[in-house]
């Protein structure tokens, strides 16, 4: 094997691969009936018209290692645009070896590249070996702020007024 993995933004024909990732790692994060998402609405929401998420695949020595899929957000504050991660992640027989600390990398790397004022993401509170990794990468956890979400029928309620 290489010494780096590489990066590179997905494409869509690699949208079998991305929906086989993120079923591993729904897995992992012990809500393997959440992933809900069909190979065609990934085509639509990663690569159609007027897409806003992005993917990218991490390989190494042609093998797929992890992705990562990320959007732009907004600070009010900064007045500039965010990096926000949607989902990083690497398979179990392949942690350790840098592909995570590649993949965000590279967005960092973009972030500042493109003047963006944050980059930033969610991590589950049980998720010992991401905090710790993200922690090494000098990111800090902003234990103020609770994310608060409307989804299914609540949602849907929500809206009908």
């Amino acid at each position: 094997m290489s010494a780096v993995p590489s990066i590179r933004q997905a494409t869509p024909d690699d949208v079998p691969l991305i929906r086989q990732l993120i079923r591993e790692l729904a897995i992992y994060e012990r809500a393997e009936h959440a992933a809900k998402a069909s190979e065609d609405d990934l085509r639509r929401t990663l690569f159609g018209d007027g897409a806003t998420a992005h993917a990218l695949v991490c390989e190494q020595d042609g093998e797929a290692l992890g992705f990562a899929v990320y959007f732009y957000n907004y600070s009010t504050w900064h007045g500039r645009n965010g990096i926000y991660l949607e989902d990083l992640f690497v398979r179990e027989q392949h942690r350790g070896k840098g592909a995570g600390q590649a993949l965000l990398r590279h967005l960092a790397r973009k972030a500042v590249a493109e003047g963006c004022g944050r980059f930033e993401w969610s991590v589950l509170d049980w998720n010992r070996p991401a905090i710790d990794f993200y922690k090494a990468a000098g990111a800090v956890a902003m234990d103020e702020w609770t994310v608060y979400r409307l989804d299914g029928q609540a949602l849907r309620d929500f809206a009908a007024g």
